[in-house]
């Protein structure tokens, strides 16, 4: 028992820390431009700056501990769980890649069709996972809707900003 749950707190602490230091990694690569967001015309419904860090803080401890759910229990569908896992790495390195291409290049369009493919990887993580374990498929919602907000907000603002 005390094994199992030692195996179990481990893995969490790591599920979680990988997708946050991602964020904080992203966020540090490109806190120079981030004013930008300020200086832009942004469509209706545009939250104020201070919300996206605490929105991302959150959404990456979901999709930490989904994916250590999923982790914990891949022996239930192992094809799956190594299938979701790896989509859901691969839209850790798409979200990461996002904000330098958004803040740091400025590559507005290209960040919009970045962000569909990222929405692409956060699906096909969620049917993955729901295979798997439900609940690791449900704490991912989130992290889809947000998503497709920030993809709505990117749109905007390219075409608001288009000169």
């Amino acid at each position: 028992m005390q094994k199992l749950l030692k195996r179990k707190t481990i893995v969490y602490t790591a599920a979680v820390f990988i997708p946050l230091l991602i964020g904080i990694t992203s966020a540090l690569l490109t806190r120079n431009n981030m004013q930008i967001y300020k200086e832009l015309n942004t469509p209706p419904l545009s939250p104020p700056s201070w919300l996206f860090p605490v929105v991302w803080s959150a959404l990456y401890v979901l999709m930490g501990i989904s994916s250590g759910k999923v982790f914990l229990n891949k022996n239930k569908a192992p094809k799956d769980a190594a299938d979701g896992l790896g989509y859901y790495v691969l839209s850790l390195a798409f979200n990461f890649a996002w904000s330098i291409i958004f803040f740091n290049f400025r590559r507005f369009p290209f960040a919009f069709f970045w962000l569909l493919a990222l929405l692409y990887l956060i699906v096909r993580t969620i049917l993955s996972y729901k295979k798997v374990d439900k609940k690791s498929a449900y704490l991912q919602i989130p992290y889809a809707i947000w998503v497709s907000f920030a993809g709505y907000l990117n749109l905007g603002i390219w075409i608001l900003n288009r000169k």
